[in-house]
């Protein structure tokens, strides 16, 4: 997902994606152990994608106390 897509959000929008993104993560590494898992690049894509969840909530708060 790209930061463009998830700054045209709104923040009901985002926490929904971080709940998806972070059920993913947890399937995943289900997956992972108990070797089921044969792509492990996609445990890197979505921990990106909640890093990039987190950013946008983080500059969307400050951005609300700047102003």
């Amino acid at each position: 997902m790209k930061t463009s897509e998830l700054r045209s959000k709104d923040d009901a929008g985002l926490k929904q994606e971080l709940t998806e993104l972070l059920k993913a993560q947890f399937g995943l590494r289900m997956q992972i152990a108990t070797q089921q898992l044969n792509n492990t690049s996609q445990l890197k894509k979505v921990r990106r994608d909640i890093a990039r969840v987190h950013t946008v909530n983080s500059e969307r708060a400050k951005a609300k106390v700047n102003a």
